[in-house]
């Protein structure tokens, strides 16, 4: 007849002293000994450099980003610049323009430089 052995079997230990078990270990600095150092230092110097590469992307990133804005600035005022430059170039070449036709037909017109006076009608009867 086959024996239950039940004598050599050892109980089991709760779980609240697995618990504290696990507790103490952290506790007393077991859990992060020296040989967990020596038998994961490749993934934490892996860990290590992607979170030194993430930091620097992202100082990369926000450099990059303010000297986006610093020239979209910029191009907005060489824009309006260009814009200002252009309508003083359209005004000479009007004027130029119409001088040289005035020359050419011979009308003895001449251009102001003061624009004309305003006469209030209230004025003259006053």
């Amino acid at each position: 007849m086959a024996r239950k052995k039940s004598d050599d079997t050892k109980p089991s230990k709760p779980k609240t002293q697995r618990k504290e078990k696990w507790v103490d270990n952290v506790r007393y600095g077991r859990a992060l000994s020296l040989d967990f150092f020596k038998r994961n230092a490749w993934l934490m110097l892996v860990i290590l450099v992607a979170v030194l590469s993430l930091i620097g992307l992202r100082y990369k990133t926000k450099t990059k980003m303010s000297q986006i804005k610093k020239l979209q600035v910029e191009l907005e005022h060489a824009k309006s610049d260009k814009l200002k430059q252009k309508a003083e170039y359209m005004t000479l070449i009007r004027e130029s323009e119409m001088r040289r036709l005035v020359n050419e037909k011979g009308l003895g017109l001449q251009f102001r430089e003061q624009p004309p006076y305003e006469i209030d009608i209230n004025d003259i009867h006053d």
